[in-house]
């Protein structure tokens, strides 16, 4: 069975750090494309950033270049996003998805149409 399991998540003052973790399982390919995405009340899921296990590829969307990183554990099945330098702006609930390629959009981030698999979710609040 398919399984993605979110954790990390709270809340934390501006300029303040975060780490989510996103343990992937039952998918029948070894390489695979995990992506984060955050959604806040009355908006459509926002594509973050995504990681290509089988290389270690990283895309980032331009809200969270330079402040957002993407790390993979192969032993333990997980992709991370450490998230520095929060603003306010990034408080969201955040998700991981899984799909077989990365597909991007136009500005970098991860298309929602092509992921599958999502996890439940895991919320970020940064304060002022």
């Amino acid at each position: 069975q398919v399984q993605l399991v979110e954790s990390g998540g709270g809340s934390v003052q501006a300029g303040g750090s975060l780490r989510l973790s996103c343990a992937a399982s039952g998918f029948t390919y070894s390489r695979i494309c995990i992506g984060w995405f955050r959604q806040t009340p009355g908006k459509e899921r926002e594509g973050v950033a995504a990681i290509y296990t089988g290389g270690g590829s990283t895309y980032y969307a331009d809200s969270v270049n330079g402040r957002f990183t993407l790390s993979q554990d192969n032993a333990k099945n997980t992709v991370s996003l450490q998230m520095n330098s929060l603003k306010p702006e990034d408080t969201a609930m955040y998700y991981c998805a899984a799909t077989r390629f990365c597909i991007l959009g136009t500005r970098r981030e991860p298309r929602r149409e092509s992921f599958g698999y999502w996890g439940q979710g895991t919320q970020v609040t940064v304060s002022s």
